[in-house]
């Protein structure tokens, strides 16, 4: 249920009606609008008998039932777009933000190399595997803390925000230590003791879609995170198991308009690992920005035929400023220009 305020409803109105909320044994989860605030109301397991009753109390101008199974990531819940800010970088917002790196950091001269090199063509984040989960166990499995430390490096050179994958519960509280943003994959996308562990930290998730999950899965899976009380929750089609195999898996844009009806929380689109192939990185990445999407995440690496892992899904620096400048146009066509594309970056 939502508890949506007046615009000009005080301070003390707000806090009235969570109190009323908390004393029924529920949660009240307050979210500031442009207009006016509304507070979400979560724990409970059916209709809520004393409904009316807060709907007469001063400064509530409504009481809505959500009726979407997932609440809080609801566009039910929330009309307007969330928009995440990190160190200056918005991702939700009016422009495009693009995360790129490579897929497993392998030692200290490859990741700041390829961390200036897709900063000056434009990337606003940082992305880089610290942690790696990889189908046979005899493949690397990442540099673990050294490779969180080499992040934190690149980032004070950079200036970029960074993002890494946390597999586990164990991890959490070490990658949270050195990383902007939180990143669950496939795999771990219904891990659901994970999925709350995040969400009890304060640092922004992006939760990717699983191989075989649906739509209200997805969104259920984020549902987890925010009913812990962590807001800033970022969601990755990442590509999805069908039964065709001409790429990695299938790059499922159409969701992305679907997403936007659904759910305020921003979109990211990810065609390296959907893919699977350098060769349809770059067009897929213009169709992602064309379906909508607010940003892109991009395998990079100063070598992909050296690479530790997904060489064959990275790009060498050169390919990705070829990207940045055709996916620009992209942007430039829907009015939503690329953070960190100045006209230094794009000649």
């Amino acid at each position: 249920m939502l508890v949506v305020m007046d615009a000009h409803a005080t301070p003390e109105d707000i806090q009235a009606v969570c109190t009323v909320i908390e004393d029924m044994g529920l949660q009240a989860n307050t979210m500031p609008g442009p207009t006016r605030t509304a507070i979400g109301i979560t724990g409970n397991q059916g209709a809520i008998a004393e409904a009316a009753r807060l709907k007469l109390m001063p400064g509530v101008r409504d009481v809505i039932r959500v009726t979407a199974p997932y609440k809080l990531v609801s566009r039910e819940y929330r009309e307007a777009d969330t928009i995440i800010e990190i160190n200056g970088v918005q991702i939700g917002g009016p422009s495009l933000v693009v995360m790129a790196g490579p897929c497993s950091i392998e030692g200290r001269e490859q990741l700041l190399s390829t961390a200036e090199a897709v900063k000056a063509a434009g990337a606003t984040i940082l992305r880089g595997g610290a942690f790696k989960p990889r189908t046979s166990p005899y493949s690397f499995q990442g540099m673990g803390e050294d490779g969180l430390k080499l992040l934190a490096e690149a980032r004070e050179l950079t200036g970029m925000p960074v993002i890494t994958e946390v597999m586990d519960t164990e991890q959490v509280d070490l990658v949270a230590e050195y990383a902007d943003i939180l990143q669950l994959g496939a795999r771990n996308m219904q891990n659901f003791a994970l999925l709350k562990r995040v969400g009890r930290t304060r640092r922004p998730v992006m939760l990717k879609r699983g191989l075989s999950s649906t739509v209200k899965d997805w969104l259920l899976s984020a549902e987890y995170i925010m009913a812990e009380g962590n807001q800033a929750v970022i969601l990755c089609e990442r590509g999805i198991r069908t039964f065709d195999d001409h790429s990695r898996g299938t790059f499922d844009l159409s969701v992305v308009p679907v997403l936007r009806e659904l759910t305020h929380l921003p979109i990211i689109v990810d065609p390296s690992h959907a893919t699977g192939r350098w060769q349809s990185i770059l067009p897929m990445s213009r169709a992602g920005i064309a379906s909508g999407a607010d940003g892109l995440m991009i395998e990079v690496h100063p070598n992909p035929a050296e690479a530790w892992s997904d060489g064959e899904q990275s790009l060498l620096p050169e390919r990705f400023v070829e990207l940045m400048e055709q996916v620009e146009r992209i942007a430039d066509a829907m009015d939503r220009p690329i953070q960190g594309r100045t006209k230094a970056a794009a000649i």
